[in-house]
């Protein structure tokens, strides 16, 4: 998958993008019953040989499954990334979610 077409930004290394991303696929936003990737609440990912930081958002800043969505994604990511490397998960708000981030897949599906 080229840089274009990622879902999110990405910065670190190739070989690691694609299990992270699918990993992140596995996390689903209940309320909608999609993945938080074709959702659009992944506004980046960074792997550096300190960390592996992601970006997150939810749709609300009342989301009430905002601790378990975080709590699933650390789960998640923890199985593909490189053992050791310490993870974190920073929910962030700017710029607001819109359902403009959403995949067309998720539009698809929600009907839009």
């Amino acid at each position: 998958m080229n840089a274009s077409a990622a879902p999110f930004p990405y910065d670190g290394p190739e070989a690691l993008r694609e299990p992270l991303t699918q990993a992140m696929r596995q996390v689903m936003d209940p309320e909608v019953a999609l993945s938080i990737v074709d959702v659009g609440l992944v506004y980046g990912v960074a792997v550096t040989p300190e960390r592996l930081h992601v970006r997150l958002t939810m749709t609300s800043m009342a989301c009430p499954v905002a601790d378990v969505i975080v709590d699933d994604v650390l789960a998640e990511l923890d199985r593909v990334a490189p053992e050791g490397l310490p993870l974190q998960v920073e929910l962030v708000w700017e710029p607001p979610w819109t359902p403009e981030r959403m995949s067309p897949y998720a539009k698809t599906f929600m009907g839009w």
